[in-house]
């Protein structure tokens, strides 16, 4: 029925009254309408029967009633259509009283909302307001509350609700004003979450869920905690949101439009807390089910977040097509607030996709100004402005590169709207005039690229370091690793602007001292404050067991002093000085800590790719070769290796010495005068982190560990060890793997003590927090755009990366025996993602992992030769380098401070 016709006559089937059964039949319509959100199938039933007795005797009134019950009903059974049928046909139902009407219009509003015409459900709200009492015009606000809020109208849905809830909470308190106190609570949340008030927000859904449970509203009940995934992620913690995450999905089983919207919701969470990939697997299952439903509003939002992810995960074409079709969908929804989000990512594909041109510049421009005068925008208009100066710059366009510039350092207040975008409300307007400074880190990089244009280097050093410092100091707030990467992602084009200023001075070291200060800012070490140290992460990567033919840990705790590098970084910005005492001291530590050891940190400036080589005696640097042409020959080497241990070419064993030499002559040769024979620590850069680095004849034999950041092996390899003498070892075979119980058997015969650890998720995690070492034997899966959902396959099902972020004393040393377990995802650098660099952030030392497949028979000659080396005092990256040479396996890698003994 189209919009028009809402309020259009039917040919009436009521015979006429009978009064003597009138009251009856209407109060069991009543209780169905009572019943619709606490068991919704038997009040469909129910209804139905009413109906058809209200038909049959003439009473007008129950049958607009019973048609109501089945139309919450249906809505509740997320049959939107059949909702919307219901209560047209009660809304039309000839002489039926007003206030009844007006009943059916209240019940609607939240329909037609969801079916994706908010401006039409106030239409209707307001056609039944007159003809309502008091308590029925508060349960009527908090459905306007939801079309206002899609409409972006977010002050004037909480004063909605404000109202709605002051009235509610001296209602009668029969089941519907529970109802309708518990919804409107909800919906006050959700409004204070979109506006970032998480804290209300959760005090309002909390209050919900307990108003629910107790008057038996399990639906509700069902719906308010669906939201908790949504809310633990922007509280920080992560573990908890999927906790909740896996609870809402069984919650919420057999009722697909309600999970689809909960999972969009959840999707919604995790790009904003900068998890795309994440937010994308959701994504996946949420937009069929929203349109499969016909929940267009939800429907028009998921596409838009889609379109984000998928501007995010590096697809700008896809983006731009997600985002045309989310922008068309929510025009024809008269969401016009919305719309400068849609074309945001629409601009930003053409900028990805280029060329720039004065043309992109200028509506980059327009859609920032658009942005600004949208509800919970101005953080993004900010970024478009940036984006527009930045795209200015590369055409050599500075007056309007200055002009946008200029925009976001000036300290001023918001100016009117043009009159080609009206004003929402007055609650708006209000807003509108409320200074509005540009968020820090966008001022400061601002501020960089202003002082450049004016050739002032030392006042573009000191922006670029004032704008990392409050990166840092977010950053450092965040338990989570992904959510500390992700979030740090926010400094990364100022942290390579600040790069490519060192790089342009000309000194390894102050490149050296660049690098690592963003190194430091997305490190994921956690640990208290209990004293000063370096932290980071040590290295990362993520898991998937190799492909198959067929005592408590007193010493391994998380490093204290989280953030440290970030603070004195901090401290140095506020001094105003180029270069502190605190960034020589990093450089003099791990020139003493290296030995004879050579360190190799590799950056990224402008495609390039440059390595800084670090000794006992100096620092130098050398520009190599193109980031792209290196990421093909990586990709080479991997996808020979592949095919040698999978056994699909006979010829892959000579493919992969000519791609190992093809790597390792853009990588290592132009330094092999300055390395030598040395032992290596590395810290690779772009393509590197999934590079298997064993396959390098140059380093056949050589002992090398690969960490995220030179600061974090150092904080690693300086951190006490525990007093006892011989390490606590574990180990545990996974599922259907034919040489995974020997592997078990020959790693524990070389440490006497060690025991076998059951391949269930409680005992593994349980010997996570008591042993010293830990090897693990099992089939996996790495997931490339969702790391944290990376798992290793035990008997009773997958134990997640992001389970492991519980562990406070995880193992000193972990061996995942696994093809893959070492490949990583990092959204910037010093932060890769995945199961081994889960373990890296809670606290391991060192990790050896595969970083391609490696066949049963392989992993058990390669791991029982490891582990007899590590046995007789070997260091976990020694062992591996002879474990290698002397078996041909070279599958598996070091990472982490993989360079010292166990037992010292």
């Amino acid at each position: 029925m189209t919009a028009e016709q809402a309020d259009s006559p039917i040919t009436s089937d009521l015979q006429p009254a009978r009064p003597d059964a009138a009251p009856t039949i209407l109060a069991a319509a009543e209780a169905a309408v009572s019943r619709s959100v606490v068991d919704p199938e038997q009040a469909l039933a129910a209804g139905r029967l009413v109906l058809v007795a209200a038909e049959h005797t003439g009473a007008v009134e129950a049958a607009v009633v019973a048609l109501r019950a089945m139309g919450l009903a249906a809505r509740e059974l997320g049959d939107l259509q059949a909702a919307e049928r219901h209560l047209r046909k009660a809304i039309a139902t000839p002489a039926a009283p007003p206030r009844r009407v007006a009943q059916a219009r209240l019940s609607l509003v939240t329909v037609r909302t969801e079916r994706g015409h908010p401006l039409q459900a106030l239409r209707v709200a307001a056609l039944a307001w007159a003809y309502l009492c008091p308590l029925d015009r508060a349960k009527l606000d908090t459905q306007r509350a939801v079309a206002l809020a899609h409409l972006g109208r977010y002050q004037e849905a909480i004063a909605a609700c404000d109202r709605s809830l002051e009235t509610l909470a001296t209602a009668p308190g029969t089941v519907d004003d529970r109802r309708f106190l518990a919804g409107g609570l909800l919906n006050r949340g959700l409004v204070r979450a979109y506006r970032g008030d998480w804290h209300r927000a959760t005090q309002d859904i909390t209050a919900c869920l307990e108003i629910s449970r107790a008057a038996g509203l399990a639906h509700l009940t069902r719906l308010a905690a669906a939201n908790l995934p949504f809310l633990a992620v922007r509280r920080g913690d992560l573990a908890a949101a999927f906790a909740h995450y896996r609870a809402a999905e069984d919650t919420l089983f057999g009722y697909p439009e309600r999970l689809a919207t909960m999972r969009a919701d959840f999707a919604g969470a995790l790009l904003a807390a900068h998890l795309p990939g994440e937010a994308r697997a959701l994504l996946s299952l949420a937009v069929p089910e929203l349109e499969a439903s016909g929940a267009h509003a939800a429907l028009a939002e998921a596409r838009l977040k889609l379109a984000q992810v998928e501007l995010l995960t590096g697809d700008p074409q896809r983006a731009a097509e997600v985002a045309a079709r989310a922008a068309a969908e929510l025009a024809a929804q008269d969401r016009e607030s919305w719309l400068p989000l849609a074309r945001e990512v629409e601009l930003r594909a053409g900028l990805a996709l280029g060329p720039v041109t004065p043309a992109l510049v200028r509506e980059l421009a327009e859609c920032a100004e658009a942005l600004e005068f949208g509800p919970a925008c101005a953080v993004a208009a900010a970024a478009l402005r940036l984006a527009a100066a930045e795209a200015a710059l590369s055409i050599d366009d500075h007056p309007t590169a200055s002009e946008q510039l200029g925009y976001l350092t000036a300290q001023c207040r918001r100016v009117q709207p043009s009159a080609g975008i009206p004003l929402a409300s007055k609650a708006q307007a209000a807003h509108l005039a409320q200074p509005s400074p540009t968020p820090p880190l966008i001022r400061q990089h601002a501020l960089a690229l202003e002082a450049a244009l004016q050739e002032d280097s030392a006042g573009a050093f000191r922006a670029v370091r004032d704008g990392l410092a409050e990166v840092g100091g977010q950053v450092e707030s965040l338990d989570d690793p992904a959510l500390r990467a992700h979030a740090a992602r926010a400094g990364e084009r100022l942290a390579a602007f600040g790069l490519t200023l060192a790089v342009r001075g000309g000194r390894a070291e102050e490149v050296f001292e660049w690098s690592e200060h963003w190194r430091a800012v997305t490190g994921q070490v956690p640990g208290g404050a209990e004293e000063p140290g370096l932290s980071g992460t040590e290295a990362g990567g993520g898991g998937a067991r190799r492909a198959s033919q067929s005592g408590p840990n007193t010493g391994a705790g998380r490093p204290p002093g989280r953030g440290f590098e970030a603070r004195a970084w901090m401290a140095g910005a506020e001094s105003g000085v180029e270069r502190g005492d605190e960034a020589e001291g990093w450089l003099r530590g791990v020139q003493e800590n290296l030995g004879g050891a050579a360190l190799v940190e590799y950056v990224v400036d402008q495609g390039a790719l440059l390595a800084v080589v670090v000794t006992a005696e100096q620092v130098r640097m050398r520009r190599l070769a193109e980031v792209s042409s290196l990421g093909e020959a990586v990709v080479r080497l991997r996808y020979a290796m592949r095919r040698a241990a999978l056994g699909d070419c006979p010829g892959a064993g000579g493919d992969v010495v000519t791609c190992g030499q093809e790597v390792e002559r853009m990588m290592f040769h132009p330094l092999a005068g300055w390395i030598g024979d040395r032992p290596l620590v590395v810290v690779p850069s772009g393509p590197l982190y999934t590079l298997p680095w064993s396959a390098l004849p140059y380093l056949r034999g050589r002992s090398v560990t690969v960490t995220a950041a030179a600061l974090a092996w150092l904080r690693a390899r300086t951190a006490p060890r525990p007093g006892r003498a011989a390490p606590v070892v574990a180990a545990t075979a996974g599922p259907d793997l034919n040489e995974a119980p020997e592997e078990v058997r020959q790693v524990l015969t070389c440490h006497p003590g060690g025991h076998e650890i059951e391949a269930r998720i409680a005992p593994v995690l349980r010997a996570l927090a008591e042993v010293d070492v830990f090897h693990v034997a099992a089939h996996g899966v790495f997931q490339a755009r969702s790391p944290l959902l990376s798992s290793i396959t035990l008997i009773d099902g997958p134990l997640m990366a992001y389970d492991l972020l519980s562990l406070e004393h995880p193992p000193r040393l972990v061996i995942l025996s696994s093809c893959d377990a070492g490949m990583a995802r990092a959204p910037c650098e010093g932060a890769p993602l995945g199961l081994a660099g889960t373990f890296l952030a809670q606290g391991t030392a060192c990790v050896i992992a595969g970083m391609v497949p490696v066949r049963d028979e392989e992993a058990l000659a390669v791991m029982t030769c490891f582990h007899e080396l590590l046995a007789a005092g070997h260091s976990p990256a020694r062992a591996l380098a002879e474990a290698t040479a002397k078996t041909g396996v070279t599958a598996f890698a070091c990472f982490g401070a993989g360079d010292r003994p166990l037992t010292t």
